[in-house]
């Protein structure tokens, strides 16, 4: 099996099922008999899902992305003390119905974001992920956020990160691309896209 079959198979695991990235590419990999050590790169995971998608998505993908991306500026807003910036298949125009939301932020003091969903009176539960890079691991807190638009629950991820990271937030990948954005950077996308 080479690297683009795994990615292929990867990319259907997370359109159809929901999957990130990490879990379609280990379970594609079982799936057709491959080493953990052979996994694709999650750009070429992404450009298969971005293949994926107009070939079998065209009609109702562009729609359920414009739905999460306002149910994320909306949580945007609500939570902008914290300087949020949306990352994942939401940003990177790849999400669905089935995809997870994704936040990053960006606070003085960790502990004041968990405060804050308190104060909301909103449940949540707690979880460690890796740092970037290696780095120490961040407190991830996840919400469940109603969608008005696909009339479902969609889980939210709150990265909680050091303000100091922010610096590094807005990097670019090899085609130019951010991997994350503010909510202003946000509502041009949506404006862009006539939503």
């Amino acid at each position: 099996m080479t690297a683009a079959e795994i990615a292929a198979t990867a990319a259907r695991l997370v359109v159809e099922e929901g999957l990130e990235y990490a879990a379609a590419k280990r379970r594609a990999a079982r799936s057709l008999g491959c080493a953990r050590g052979e996994l694709p790169s999650n750009d070429l995971v992404e450009d298969e899902v971005r293949q994926y998608l107009a070939l079998f998505r065209a009609d109702s993908q562009p729609a359920e992305l414009a739905a999460l991306r306002r149910l994320a500026l909306h949580w945007m807003q609500r939570l902008a003390e914290f300087r949020p910036h949306l990352g994942g298949a939401a940003w990177r125009g790849t999400a669905t119905r089935l995809s997870t939301l994704h936040l990053d932020l960006y606070c003085d003091d960790p502990k004041m974001a968990e405060v804050a969903l308190i104060n909301l009176g909103l449940p949540y539960d707690s979880a460690q992920a890796p740092g970037a890079r290696g780095g120490e691991p961040v407190s991830v807190l996840t919400i469940s956020a109603r969608s008005p638009d696909l009339r479902a629950e969609v889980p939210l991820h709150l990265h909680v990160r050091d303000w100091g990271e922010v610096r590094g937030a807005l990097k670019a990948d090899a085609q130019g691309r951010s991997w994350r954005g503010d909510a202003a950077a946000l509502e041009r996308r949506l404006a862009e896209d006539g939503t």
